[in-house]
């Protein structure tokens, strides 16, 4: 049989340690050549409205513990701008609702294993993202940390912050909505017991901070890295995953997980994009602004100063060696790589518990070749 599990399956099942363990074994692997993936692929197509492009996105990965996974997104995307900051919206049918599913195969005979939404999924691979560039670049000591961002990535960073970091004592926050920044600071001390500093301003969140997330939605860069103080780890979702230049140019050690490895034989198409998009665009018709025309989908941020998960797998380079370091981490492109091992979790947690509901495997099955 081939489960259905939903978005309340998984935040039953999944915690932020299973996550974490299970991102690490499958960047582990990548390194190992043990599993493979490729980067992110957009396809976007104009619709009648010209404010609004609609948006399918694809990744996928698989691994030889036994699983493979595509991750599939349809949305209709847009910008709107609120107090001064443009973000970007998405919906799938109609504002509130989306379509995001994983589809679940195993490498061993082919079966359909499960159909899982992602929306759980995807805020816990995010936020697990950011403790695993917090476990091995921030300070050891760190105790204070200011967040932009009051929304759900705030929430799975903050929850996988204190993974990694027991000994925070301390939030600084700010986001734009002072009714949403006050009720995430108040759900954070009582949840984690911390101290806790709604900040009126997103400038005084850096203050004394040791770890410094911009965990938003925002579709241009949220982070002020001139206020970045010494000896700061820094983790940033959004703004197209780029941090503003400032950040860039203070940075001591970038820490990038990796890249998916390029197709087999051809190493001329290994490339370090977040993602590639193809766009129809008719002729008449505006060009696209969601990707700009000869843009590159962030790659390497500081190749300069670069450590990989590889380095650190085998030793051959720490990162932070100093209290007074700033430090940056990220996935990089290896999204494809995230869907199989944190899904397997999943679908193997909802076996054991007997979660979730099953459809007959044959229904996707059939006796002519394609």
């Amino acid at each position: 049989m081939t489960l259905i599990i939903n978005n309340d399956d998984v935040s039953k099942l999944l915690t932020m340690g299973m996550t974490i363990d299970a991102l690490e074994v499958a960047y582990k692997q990548l390194v190992a050549k043990e599993s493979v993936c490729r980067p992110r692929i957009d396809v976007q197509i104009p619709t009648s409205d010209p404010k609004k492009v609609y948006a399918w996105g694809t990744m996928e990965g698989g691994s030889v513990s036994g699983y493979f996974a595509i991750r599939m997104k349809s949305d209709v995307i847009y910008e709107e701008t609120y107090n001064g900051v443009t973000t970007r919206e998405k919906y799938c049918v109609k504002p509130g609702l989306y379509c995001g599913l994983i589809f679940l195969t195993s490498t061993e005979n082919g079966e359909p294993l499960a159909f899982i939404n992602d929306g759980v999924l995807q805020h816990m691979r995010v936020g697990a993202d950011g403790g695993i560039g917090t476990k091995y670049m921030a300070r050891e000591d760190a105790t204070v940390i200011g967040m932009l961002g009051s929304g759900g990535m705030a929430r799975t960073h903050m929850e996988a912050f204190m993974y990694v970091r027991p000994g925070l004592k301390k939030l600084q926050v700010f986001s734009p909505t002072k009714a949403n920044r006050e009720q995430f600071g108040k759900e954070m001390r009582e949840r984690y017991g911390l101290e806790v500093q709604v900040c009126d301003r997103p400038e005084d969140i850096y203050k004394g901070a040791h770890i410094v997330a911009g965990v938003t939605d925002s579709s241009v860069p949220v982070l002020n890295g001139a206020l970045l103080e010494p000896g700061a780890h820094v983790v940033n979702v959004g703004a197209g995953g780029r941090p503003d230049e400032a950040t860039v140019d203070k940075l001591d050690v970038y820490m990038r997980f990796g890249s998916a490895p390029a197709p087999w034989g051809l190493p001329a198409l290994g490339l370090d994009d977040e993602y590639l998009t193809y766009a129809a665009q008719p002729e008449g018709m505006r060009e696209f602004k969601y990707q700009k025309k000869g843009v590159r989908g962030h790659g390497t941020v500081a190749p300069d100063r670069m450590v990989t998960f590889a380095d650190i797998m085998n030793g051959t380079n720490r990162g932070r060696s100093s209290r007074e370091q700033i430090t940056y981490s990220e996935r990089g492109n290896l999204q494809g790589n995230q869907f199989w091992a944190v899904a397997g979790a999943v679908y193997e947690a909802a076996k054991a518990k007997g979660v979730g509901r099953e459809i007959p495997t044959e229904w996707f099955l059939q006796d002519i070749r394609d």
